[in-house]
């Protein structure tokens, strides 16, 4: 998201200090570029002269937001904006917090209250473009980004990178890194641009390529966030060249990054993961069977063949590809709201009537991507959590979960930039994260064994006709040879598998093998056998 914390106005800093001015002043630039320790140095000592201020309030929800304390950055800043309800910058402030939050509906309402009360305030049109696009509402995002750039040019470096973006999920290439490369002839760190050309698969970074982008990431003025994103890049030009130990050092190090400001709490997931699971057994009822018989859900972790699958499905021609859709997490958020209770502890309450209702509520918000197709493909990797709500609201959709070779899906998230996914982060949490996702897909397929269809991603591989024909049947689908040939359908993919789907299948995408025994780290944690050379 845009930062929002810079400029306060004069009247935002009415009854402060000369000193806490000052204070504040530093904490914003602090925030913008992305350092929250050196913020909350300067929150530290507002907070115990001015604990009700709104401004010191902002900004402390700025370092919770950075901390990944999402939660309570909504909280503080809903206090703010309390006293001060007509403030754009504030409200664009929360309607950041939100969509970090992944509460979609509520920031747009935000983020479109906050460019009514001043449409020029370009980092709210900014945010708002930002959150369509993740809601897969296109048109309205491109829209509001165009509104964003007429208003300040200097954006111009983010637009360079999100076209880059666009046009590299839809397979023009040429003009993505055209896009990169502008966006780099403006500011040599802009990581957003390193990491979307490093992220087209198929480039090698030249070795002048190489020497820039180091030079980049000494640069003063890059932000966490650049350095973050460059620390991804490199690590990807490093493996291109074979300079595997040096890879993983880089990935290491970007990875530690981020847990300076965000930690990832294994065992108090695990303890979540278990009382989902618990909470549906045994299921609940529904009572209307063939309800979202037109939904096939694709389930996984991160980078074990979703998009793949998604890809293949959506060469059919009674499938569309809907993407990953925020609907199912959102509408069970809505009923968290209306009942006062965090999922998934108000399942217990939920009457038949009441699972048909979301069923019905989730049909409503999906109805755009049946429009062309009767049937549609919601490919949110992280509702394997959800399959239990999945069955009970829709007892008829097909829930499809994706396999991979453990170690190997493990290290593929581990070396991807991937957002707001903190278990991401160290092998040990990998690996603690990988036993949760294969005990609950286990404990759902005993509950639910003719509506849950688990698929190996080596299989789809090595024997690409007779998976893809079992898909198809699993989904009650004729087979369609366009199935087969699924790298020539034509559609936008906004996933780290954009480029590998445009392609006929390859066999040669598994690293662990290059790494060797660099990898017995992750190896051990996962319970895996250490690498050995000669088999």
């Amino acid at each position: 998201m845009k930062p929002t914390t810079s400029g306060p106005s004069g009247s935002r800093l009415q009854g402060l200090s000369a000193q806490a001015i000052r204070s504040v002043t530093a904490a914003a630039h602090a925030l913008d570029l992305g350092r929250a320790a050196e913020a909350d140095q300067q929150i530290i000592g507002l907070l115990a002269l001015y604990p009700t201020h709104p401004e010191v309030l902002r900004l402390l929800a700025g370092v919770q937001s950075l901390q990944g304390d999402f939660a309570a950055a909504i909280s503080t800043l809903q206090n703010a904006v309390a006293q001060r309800p007509d403030d754009a910058l504030y409200l664009n402030t929360l309607g950041a917090a939100l969509v970090e939050a992944n509460r979609y509906d509520d920031a747009i309402a935000v983020l479109r209250r906050a460019c009514e009360l001043d449409p020029r305030l370009t980092s709210a049109w900014y945010n708002l473009g930002l959150v369509l696009m993740r809601s897969m509402r296109v048109d309205e995002s491109a829209a509001a980004l165009r509104r964003a750039l007429a208003l300040s040019p200097e954006l111009a470096i983010s637009a360079h990178a999100i076209l880059g973006d666009m046009f590299r999920a839809e397979g023009r290439i040429d003009d993505a890194m055209a896009e990169y490369r502008a966006a780099l002839a403006r500011q040599p760190h802009a990581g957003a641009a390193w990491w979307g050309m490093a992220d087209i698969k198929t480039l090698r970074f030249s070795d002048d390529d190489l020497a820039r982008l180091r030079k980049a990431m000494k640069h003063p003025g890059a932000s966490e966030e650049d350095l973050l994103a460059m620390g991804f890049a490199l690590a990807k030009a490093l493996e291109d060249r074979g300079e595997y130990a040096d890879s993983l050092a880089a990935i290491a190090q970007a990875n530690a990054r981020v847990r300076t400001r965000r930690r990832w709490d294994a065992q108090a997931y695990s303890a979540h993961v278990g009382a989902v699971l618990e909470a549906f057994t045994p299921p609940p009822a529904n009572g209307m069977e063939a309800l979202g018989n037109e939904v096939i859900f694709i389930v996984s972790l991160p980078r074990s063949g979703s998009t793949l699958v998604e890809q293949v499905l959506a060469s059919h021609s009674r499938v569309g590809g809907g993407g990953e859709l925020a609907d199912l997490p959102l509408v069970l958020g809505e009923e968290s709201q209306r009942t006062g209770l965090p999922f998934p502890q108000f399942i217990h309450a939920l009457k038949p009537q009441d699972w048909q209702r979301l069923g019905q509520r989730y049909l409503e918000r999906t109805a755009k991507w049946r429009v062309e197709r009767p049937c549609f493909t919601d490919k949110l990797p992280s509702n394997w959590l959800y399959i239990g709500a999945i069955r009970a609201m829709l007892p008829g959709a097909r829930i499809i979960v994706g396999r991979r070779d453990p170690l190997e899906a493990c290290f593929s998230c581990y070396r991807q930039r991937l957002a707001n996914n903190e278990y991401t982060r160290t092998f040990a949490d990998l690996a603690a994260y990988w036993r949760d996702f294969d005990r609950a897909v286990k404990r759902w397929r005993e509950l639910h064994p003719a509506n849950v269809y688990e698929n190996s991603y080596e299989r789809l591989v090595n024997d690409p006709e007779a998976t893809i024909r079992d898909l198809l049947a699993f989904c009650n689908l004729p087979f369609e040879a366009a199935c087969l040939d699924f790298h020539k359908t034509e559609r936008d993919v906004h996933t780290p598998s954009a480029m590998q789907v445009r392609e006929p299948l390859r066999r040669d995408t598994a690293r662990a093998p290059r790494y060797g025994a660099l990898l017995d780290p992750l190896r051990i944690e996962l319970g895996l056998p250490r690498y050995d050379s000669d088999p």
